[in-house]
């Protein structure tokens, strides 16, 4: 399939289907996409899974206000926020901070960086709010150093942002975010070999605007996180 090929075989049955339901104006069958492509014997990127990292002592914690409701009537009421590690180089490391919009599920902010800080924290949560003039919204994130920091409670408090935050051990309380680590990696990470950190922030760079403007979803009935938050407008 050209579609397959043209997105580095990232899509699976799903996203074919809801790609070529778009380009054809014709309802297909995603059993039917399935079925072709297991005869095609082609199939998407299987996700590799999560490492396991040491918990600090936090300065402060907040409680799990989100309480996992993850949707959200309006833009700009609740976001998720993490940071993931990538490789590169030899044996290299970079740090990805991001912000995810719960109600149309777009990457508001991201900032990649050399070293796991707070400074790519603050960093992130200061464009986040650039890009939403105004906003006020909860924001959750797990129990890591930065987010338990007193310095990043006062940026929350100088913003009037609510703060919540993972219970401990229990990843499924940030899912949304969970699962868009997963998605950047299998979809796009996970296909390449990078031998330098300018190749790596291109392609996450390139990545999160094709997430945010061409990567349709079915729960927003075949738009793209940003076609949804348009319409919802």
């Amino acid at each position: 399939m050209s579609l397959y090929k043209k997105v580095e075989g990232i899509f699976g049955y799903r996203q074919l289907t809801l790609h070529m339901r778009r380009q054809t104006g014709k309802t297909i069958n995603h059993k039917r996409v399935q079925r072709l492509m297991a005869f095609k014997g082609i199939q998407s990127v299987i996700r590799g899974k999560k490492k396991k990292y040491a918990h600090s002592t936090p300065q402060q914690v907040a409680e799990n206000v989100l309480d996992r409701k993850f949707e959200a009537a309006a833009a700009n009421e609740k976001w998720v926020t993490d940071v993931t590690e990538f490789k590169y180089g030899n044996g290299q490391k970079a740090y990805l901070s991001a912000i995810l919009d719960l109600h149309d599920s777009s990457i508001v902010a991201q900032v990649l960086g050399h070293s796991n800080n707070n400074s790519l924290v603050f960093r992130t949560l200061e464009l986040a709010l650039q890009a939403a003039p105004g906003s006020t919204p909860m924001l959750h994130s797990d129990r890591g150093f930065q987010y338990t920091s007193l310095q990043f409670k006062k940026l929350l408090d100088d913003n009037k942002l609510t703060q919540s935050m993972s219970r401990v051990g229990r990843c499924i309380d940030n899912g949304p975010m969970e699962s868009f680590w997963g998605t950047l990696k299998c979809e796009k990470y996970y296909l390449h070999t990078y031998r330098t950190f300018e190749a790596l922030k291109n392609d996450i760079d390139d990545y999160i605007h094709f997430y945010n403007n061409e990567r349709l979803k079915a729960k927003f009935k075949g738009l793209s996180p940003m076609e949804f938050r348009t319409k919802a407008a």
